[in-house]
């Protein structure tokens, strides 16, 4: 029997998860880790423990539980939270933390002015973005210009993915649809690294090899194979960013096909036919040459689900919390008895783009139990991700299908108010492991094992989740929407103080 290997970086677990030539699952592991908030707007990852640390630990769980010989490891593929930012020297070290995605919001100044400089509708025109807390340029110009000695020490700008890759093979890859969030230094036409927008962000040497995630970007070394288990010279794809592998897992394949991601954070993306550019969304090539792909995320949505667990639920054991808060919240009706909440935690990002957001809870009278709060949160993170879905309507984008996947879809409440607040009916597949078996499937298909079709058959379809609408949910987006507005002047003043 012939195996591959997948294992995914996400914001706050590692998953692996080894499958066999059918896809059927063999063994899986997981390991937990936190996300550092050194600050407020900010949000980081320990690359040595969190990433590669986890990658290891993972793939040991995995060999030592199957039993299975390495050598039956035919290829692996990693993916894992991005895009990130992390500096490394000569030798592949990591010179400070992982700045993360775009949880993180450290360069707004560095944002706001290379807009101001290069043009948005110029970076929009070469990047096929605009610039936001997504983007990777930004931050290392604020790399260069707070953290000089480190910036001076780099050798090269990595993000997880290629981290974990440079760790195995000792190549520096990436792959381009991680590439295109590093705007403005990755034009879209070209598919290539450009500094004429900006020559004065990084040296473009500095910058990983572009590939394919489909591509074998390299062999295990003896040095990896030794820290992880696996045989010196399995072949490792470039990788790609966890979003992209867990949206192949569950068949994300064809134009029109949307997949909505129910994780720390709320990631939809759409197969589009062709190029789809406007500063409320993002784009990048799909994990294939010659495809498109068309992105949306909020800032906070699971990562808000384990804030209200730990900050409103000590009273619950930690593995009941999640339980218990979502039968309360059962009780509350639709609406959550007129309280409405912004799930702007960490600012946020599609389609406001506001890394001065806030969070907000609107409406509370005495009357009003956890339950309700609760309700209010869900609710709140499926009205943020209905402005997206309409967002996409506008574009005329609508999904022909959507597809639902991630540890959030458990939770049957979440799941069916985004279904009755969007108005879109979600397929869910057998197995919503996510991103690690979506990374198992492109080590397969990267080796020739197996066909991109044949992702159906490992992953068939369990169930579709029927819209519901409710005229409370109408009422409450619309005053979701005027919430938002009538306070974002205020959360822009607590931003910045004085």
């Amino acid at each position: 029997m012939a195996y591959t290997l997948g294992i995914d970086i996400g914001t706050y677990e590692t998953k692996g998860v080894l499958v066999d030539e059918t896809g059927s699952v063999v063994a899986q592991a997981a390991r937990g880790h936190d996300m550092l908030v050194p600050q407020p707007g900010w949000a980081e990852h320990r690359p040595e423990e969190d990433w590669w640390g986890d990658f290891v630990h993972v793939c040991q769980k995995i060999l030592s539980t199957s039993r299975v010989d390495p050598a039956d490891i035919k290829a692996v593929a990693c993916s894992a939270i991005g895009p990130c930012m992390l500096p490394v020297d000569a030798d592949g070290a990591p010179l400070m933390n992982g700045v993360l995605y775009g949880v993180d919001g450290r360069a707004e100044a560095e944002v706001r002015e290379l807009t101001d400089r290069i043009g948005e509708k110029t970076i929009i025109a070469r990047c096929g973005n605009a610039l936001t807390s997504q983007s990777v340029g930004p931050k290392i110009l604020w790399l260069k210009r707070n953290r000089p000695e480190v910036y001076e020490a780099t050798a090269h700008v990595l993000t997880s993915t290629s981290f974990l890759v440079q760790r195995l093979t000792g190549e520096v890859v990436i792959d381009h649809y991680t590439a295109a969030n590093f705007s403005p230094l990755y034009d879209v036409a070209t598919q290539t690294w450009v500094d004429d927008l900006a020559d004065d962000i990084l040296p473009l040497d500095k910058l990983p090899r572009l590939m394919w995630s489909g591509d074998i970007a390299g062999e295990v070394t003896a040095r990896a194979a030794e820290a992880t288990g696996l045989a010196k010279g399995t072949p490792v794809t470039a990788g790609t960013i966890d979003a992209a592998a867990e949206a192949f897992s569950v068949g994300v394949d064809h134009p029109g096909d949307m997949m909505m991601m129910y994780g720390s954070t709320i990631f939809i993306i759409l197969r589009a036919q062709s190029q789809v550019t406007d500063p409320r969304i993002w784009y990048a090539p799909w994990l294939f040459s010659g495809e498109h792909a068309s992105m949306a995320g909020l800032a906070t949505s699971g990562t808000l689900t384990h804030w209200f667990r730990d900050q409103m639920a000590r009273d619950l054991e930690r593995g009941e919390a999640f339980p218990v808060l979502t039968a309360e919240a059962a009780q509350s009706p639709p609406g959550a008895n007129g309280l409405l909440m912004l799930p702007y935690f960490s600012g946020e990002r599609t389609p406001i783009h506001d890394m001065n957001a806030k969070g907000v809870l609107f409406g509370l009278n005495l009357t009003h139990e956890r339950g309700d709060i609760y309700r209010a949160l869900i609710e709140g993170i499926a009205y943020g991700t209905r402005h997206v879905t309409d967002t996409f309507a506008e574009l005329g984008q609508s999904p022909k299908r959507l597809l639902a996947v991630g540890g959030g879809t458990q939770n049957r409440l979440w799941l069916q108010a985004t279904s009755d607040i969007t108005g879109i009916d979600q397929v869910v597949c057998e197995k919503t492991i996510g991103a690690s078996f979506g990374d198992a499937f492109l080590a397969a298909l990267s080796i020739g094992a197996v066909e991109r079709g044949d992702i159906a058959a490992w992953n068939p379809v369990a169930e579709t989740v029927r819209a519901k609408p409710d005229p409370a949910y109408e009422k409450g987006y619309a005053l979701f929407r005027r919430l938002y507005e009538q306070t974002k002047d205020i959360a822009a003043e607590l931003s910045h103080g004085d």
